[in-house]
């Protein structure tokens, strides 16, 4: 099986821990400058990792909350329920000298794929790092759609198991920070 890798993220600016069969969704299709997207070779599975905006306006849990709001509407979820949101303890993060909050949210978004009309219960999993002092709320979100019935049990796909929760917070919590730039002039 692939080990995991230290992938480099926003063209080196960043790198993390990807689980094994993470594609790079840049290679298939175009992802906006501010996001990083990476989908499992045999499951509907992703991670996105996103620089956002610092959202000041909200704060704590409420900012968590605010933007797994905002990742629903944008994919025009038609229902959308917050099962928690806990405080990441900062010492757990490779970016811990830089983050001065971070939040992790579980929940479900009904919705549906691209070209499809029947939605889905997604599970969502999501990641707030809070970088103020870089204007920046850092968005790590776990796509964990049900397990489609139509996969094949090929060989191949037996070999590769869905990604875990665990994959998930490996990827949090070694996301490293190589060059401040990518956040513009000082």
């Amino acid at each position: 099986m692939e080990p995991t890798r230290h992938y480099p993220l926003f063209g080196g600016a960043f790198s993390a821990s990807l689980p094994p069969g993470a594609l790079d969704v840049s290679d298939l299709r175009p992802v906006p400058d501010n996001q990083e997207v990476f989908c499992h070779r045999v499951t509907d599975q992703s991670l996105v990792v996103e620089l956002l905006e610092l959202q000041a306006h909200v704060q704590g849990e409420e900012a968590a909350r605010y933007h797994f709001e905002d990742v629903g509407g944008v994919q025009g979820a038609r229902a959308m329920q917050v099962d928690s949101v806990q405080p990441l303890p900062l010492e757990n993060l490779a970016l811990r000298s830089f983050c001065q909050e971070a939040w992790v949210l579980s929940g479900k978004q009904q919705v549906a794929k691209e070209n499809q009309q029947v939605a889905k219960d997604v599970t969502v999993h999501q990641a707030l790092l809070r970088l103020p002092r870089y204007q920046t709320d850092l968005l790590l979100t776990f796509n964990d759609p049900p397990p489609d019935n139509r996969l094949s049990l090929s060989p191949e796909n037996l070999s590769l198991p869905p990604w875990s929760l665990g994959d998930f917070e490996q990827l949090v919590t070694s996301l490293t920070l190589h060059d401040p730039n990518i956040f513009g002039p000082p």
